[in-house]
Parts: structure tokens; C-alpha cells; sequence
């Protein structure tokens, strides 16, 4: 019997979030929004394809756009909310080990 089961009894497999592509991220926010357990934070994506942190003016001349990026990985229970409310399907999941 899987350890994880739904409140119904029902087997549940978590799948936890591993990464996110900044590439194939629009920074929308909509992952950060659902996400209750701050797995994720918004930093900035440099020319460079670093990913850097945010300035707190809004003058970031060296930041080519806005990504999501991980925060707290540990934090993550598995839920997938996240991937479902994602337009560009930029995140990597994977069942638990």
C-alpha cells in the first residue's frame, strides 16, 4: 500500500516540484499565487542567463525579464497546483524517492 493517501483512503503520489526552466518562465506569478508555502520567489533573469535577485526600485537596467525561481524547495508537499496553473509548463516534477 502506498504511504500517501487522500483523505478519502484513495492512493495519492505527490509529485514535488524540482525546477523551473527560466528560459521557458514568463514571471507571471500565477505558481507564486496558488503556492502556500513559499516554494517559490520572483528574481530576475540577467543577459547573462543568471539568475539574480531583484532590486527593490524598479530600476534593474541588467535584468532581461522576471522569473520565478525556487525558494524553498523543502517546503513543497506535492500538491501540483502549481504545474496546473502554468501557461508555459516551465516547471520539472517528480514523484517522491
Amino acid at each position: 500500500m502506498n504511504a500517501f493517501t487522500t483523505r478519502g483512503g484513495r492512493d495519492w503520489k505527490p509529485e514535488y516540484l524540482l525546477s523551473i526552466d527560466p528560459e521557458a518562465c514568463i514571471g507571471c506569478g500565477r505558481c507564486f499565487k496558488v503556492c502556500g508555502r513559499d516554494v517559490m520567489t520572483l528574481k530576475g533573469l540577467n543577459e547573462d542567463g543568471d539568475i539574480v535577485e531583484l532590486d527593490d526600485d524598479d530600476d534593474d537596467e541588467d535584468i532581461e525579464k522576471r522569473v520565478m525561481a525556487m525558494n524553498d524547495a523543502d517546503a513543497c508537499i506535492g500538491c501540483g497546483a502549481c504545474a496546473r496553473v502554468c501557461p508555459t509548463n516551465c516547471q520539472t516534477h517528480a514523484l517522491a524517492a
